[in-house]
């Protein structure tokens, strides 16, 4: 639950901040970021490990919502024309990597995949643990047994051979 709370909001800052990063720098001096590059690699682990991992699916329920109500902004503002985001509230580069997230669609799409993990039922069910189960006791498995009979564990031993007997074979064929 805490992850539900805590990861969305990074992943979208960490997004935001990657992009923006990105397309400022290229657009400014055609170079690369490797401080945006770098928080799109963190970003994406974390985006992975909320996705596919088995934590509480109300943490990527959390998110897919959040990331699916915010995607769905700039529809929302095209379809109605009234305008619903803010980007005089956010420093440059997150404002940049926001509106080209939410126009581009990427930020719905995060949003709906996030919706469809935490769809599973396999991630609703509790983990089950694997019973105990207790192994047979081997009455002196750690000693040599008195004599085949007495040893129910060792495989039965064929009769005794004497000396005139050690041409003949053992079993019948």
């Amino acid at each position: 639950m805490v992850a539900g709370l805590l990861l969305p909001p990074l992943v979208a800052a960490g997004l935001w901040y990657g992009v923006g990063e990105l397309s400022v720098q290229a657009a400014q001096s055609f170079r690369l970021s490797w401080i945006g590059l770098g928080a799109l690699v963190a970003t994406g682990i974390l985006l992975a490990f909320l996705i596919a991992s088995r934590l509480s699916p109300v943490a990527s329920l959390l998110g897919g919502l959040a990331f699916t109500g915010v995607g769905a902004l700039p529809f929302v503002e095209m379809t109605t024309s009234v305008r619903l985001i803010p980007n005089e509230l956010l420093p440059t580069s997150l404002s940049s990597g926001f509106l080209t997230l939410s126009y581009s669609g990427l930020q719905l799409l995060l949003g709906v995949a996030l919706l469809v993990a935490s769809m599973f039922p396999s991630r609703w069910r509790a983990r089950q643990r694997p019973e105990y189960v207790a192994q047979p006791e081997y009455a002196g498995a750690w000693e040599p047994a008195q004599s085949p009979a007495q040893s129910p564990y060792l495989p039965p031993q064929p009769p005794h051979q004497g000396p005139e007997d050690a041409t003949r074979p053992m079993y019948r064929e």
